[in-house]
């Protein structure tokens, strides 16, 4: 039973680390641009000249 105890402690702290995480990449701007990574796969990557060959 102790066991279990332990294991809930330990989910519990993870979760915690994980919310921390979230905000603080929140906080620094990590989800501000949302648009332009789902439509920069559309655009055609521009090759360099040993590639045109």
């Amino acid at each position: 039973m102790n066991i279990i105890y332990f294991l809930i402690g330990c989910s519990v702290l993870m979760a915690l680390i994980f919310l921390a995480a979230f905000f603080w990449a929140s906080k620094n701007g990590q989800h501000d641009d949302m648009h332009t990574p789902a439509v920069r796969i559309l655009f055609d990557d521009d090759l360099s000249d040993s590639e045109d060959r």
